[in-house]
C-alpha cells in the first residue's frame, strides 16, 4: 500500500514555516547588528542563522515535511 504525501495548500507545510520562523529571527538578529554600531559579529550570526533557516527548511522537505 503505497503511503501519498500530504497536500498542504499555499506552502503552509511544516519545513515552510518552520524555514520562516527561523529566517525572522535571523533577519532580526541581522538588523540589530547592524543598528548597533554596526557590530559586525552579530550581524553575521544573524547571516548564519538565515543560512541554517535555509537548510532546515530544505531537510526537512526532502524528509516529506514540505510541499512536493
Amino acid at each position: 500500500m503505497a503511503r501519498t504525501p500530504k497536500y498542504y495548500h499555499h506552502g503552509r507545510s511544516p519545513a515552510a514555516w518552520t524555514g520562516s520562523v527561523i529566517g525572522a529571527v535571523g533577519f532580526i538578529v541581522a538588523a540589530i547588528g547592524s543598528v548597533l554600531g554596526p557590530n559586525w559579529v552579530v550581524t553575521g550570526i544573524g547571516a548564519a542563522i538565515v543560512l541554517v533557516a535555509c537548510l532546515t527548511t530544505m531537510v526537512m522537505k526532502a524528509a516529506g515535511l514540505g510541499q512536493p
